[in-house]
């Protein structure tokens, strides 16, 4: 049988041999609804969170603008950009050994062989010196028959890692826009508690000028100043300590937005929205909405393909080698049919003894493809978790919502009457100071409330995926083209 017909046959074999380890998803234990009661329910397809811009569920043109800067800016989300990037490439350079590798050379050498130089056998004929050319343009041709199939295997795990580069991209920019949006409700939040606690000093210098003129004019003790005095100050220290905590918050979205905290001002505006009802998925559907499990569902299948890299270690590597190119002694006669020179050949290295190694590395890849089972189990069990604690929460939030509101009204209430009662000289001041500070108590509470509640809201969308959907990564992958088999 001629050769070219052979190696026609073995690279035809190793197109039907080079197959890995069948891929199958890992099961995971999925539950068949949410917990939560109505009204967190199934929502309808066209009520699905908005694809990539999830926080415009909130409809605040201010948190839009920091979203869209900190996509353009964040550092965090460049470095991501860069390791998928990097990952693009890795997949590029493995798949290039799918490809024979042929390089080139010209040389060009001028020599004068000795005219004593020695002769084989030994012969004593008289010799002449010699001065000739050799010019050369040589090429070499390599060549992996992958009849084994570690070269597609390998492919095959860089391109799963490349994707799972892809989901670690979107669960990135998710977790960049999520820590983004809380900070900016927890911002507001603070700017609505200071309100209200300047409110209270204000109110509260009324009452201290009261007590003063009633001490003026003998109608009230100089305990009732001093403690009037006590809780104006002690109001005024929470205001300076609900200040520094609205300066680190404002200054970690302006790290966000990639923009040093000295130069970003966060205008100073109170929290004046109601949660959004966030749509709900199935459980079953969460599985491909987490940019967090599919890369670990996707570290499983490149895992699974290194299998089939290891195995193929235990069997022959077979390159096909070959080389030619013009030779000559006159360059004008170089390129010549004469001068042209070749060779083709193949090798079966077969691996005998090497102290276990290839058995270990096997046993090493199988070991890390169950714990990246294991880690792809956890991150769905992870997710499911999050949901319900954020759907839970927010339930309970909506609920103390509801009854800290009716404290608030309750609490204003009893301060009018402790006041009506102190002017008619009924109770003691400090009737009247312990109304203060529980009506200023309550209306922190329920502004801490709502601002929780909105920061949950946050966080089950997170919980959900943001409206991502793993079917884009079906897309994402180095792929055998002409094109890449004629590049250097």
């Amino acid at each position: 049988m001629r050769f070219s017909a052979i190696l026609f046959l073995v690279i035809s074999s190793s197109l039907l041999f080079a197959r890995g380890p069948k891929y199958t998803k890992p099961d995971v234990t999925v539950p068949e609804n949410w917990q939560a009661p109505p009204p967190w329910q199934q929502a309808a397809p066209k009520d699905s969170i908005p694809k990539g811009a999830w926080w415009k569920l909130f409809n605040d043109p201010e948190l839009d603008q920091y979203e869209d800067r900190a996509m353009a800016n964040s550092q965090t989300l460049k470095a991501s950009v860069a390791r998928l990037a990097e990952a693009r490439s890795f997949a590029s350079i493995t798949a290039s050994d799918l490809y024979p590798h042929l390089s080139g050379g010209a040389s060009a050498q001028r020599e004068r062989l000795s005219g004593n130089r020695p002769l084989l056998g030994g012969t004593t004929a008289q010799l002449h010196p010699v001065t000739q050319s050799d010019f050369q343009i040589p090429f070499d041709l390599n060549y992996e028959v992958d009849l084994f199939g570690r070269v597609r295997n390998a492919v095959a795990a860089a391109n799963a890692s490349y994707q799972a580069s892809s989901a670690d991209l979107e669960n990135v920019r998710l977790s960049v826009s999520a820590e983004l949006a809380g900070d900016f409700f927890q911002l507001r939040e603070l700017d609505a508690e200071m309100e209200v606690v300047r409110k209270a000093i204000d109110f509260e210098q009324k009452g201290m000028n009261l007590v003063q003129n009633r001490h003026t004019g003998g109608a009230a003790s100089g305990l009732d100043v001093a403690q009037q005095q006590t809780v104006l100050d002690s109001t005024i220290a929470q205001l300076a300590l609900l200040q520094q905590q609205r300066d680190q918050f404002q200054h970690a979205i302006a790290a966000l937005q990639g923009l040093p905290a000295s130069s970003f001002i966060a205008p100073v505006r109170a929290l004046a929205v109601e949660p959004p009802a966030v749509p709900l998925m199935m459980p079953s559907e969460l599985l491909e909405r987490r940019p967090d499990i599919a890369e670990a569902e996707r570290n499983v299948a490149a895992q699974n393909a290194r299998i089939g890299v290891a195995r193929a270690a235990f069997y022959p590597n077979i390159p096909l080698v070959g080389s030619g190119g013009f030779e000559s002694r006159a360059i004008s006669t170089l390129i010549s049919a004469p001068s042209a020179f070749w060779s083709i050949g193949l090798q079966a290295i077969e691996p005998i003894l090497n102290g276990g190694r290839n058995r270990a590395t096997l046993e090493n890849v199988r070991a890390t493809y169950d714990e990246n089972v294991a880690s792809y189990r956890e991150s769905a069990l992870v997710a499911f978790q999050q949901v319900e604690d954020a759907l839970s929460g927010l339930n309970a939030l909506a609920a103390a919502f509801q009854a800290q509101t009716r404290a608030v009204a309750d609490a204003d209430r009893a301060l009018n009457l402790a006041n009506a009662r102190y002017s008619g000289g009924l109770v003691t001041y400090l009737d009247v100071i312990t109304a203060q500070e529980q009506l200023l108590t309550s209306q922190r509470l329920a502004t801490q409330i709502l601002g929780q509640r909105l920061t949950t809201d946050v966080l089950l969308v997170k919980a959900l995926g943001g409206g991502w959907d793993s079917a884009s990564l079906s897309a994402i992958g180095i792929k055998p083209s002409l094109k890449q088999a004629v590049q250097q």
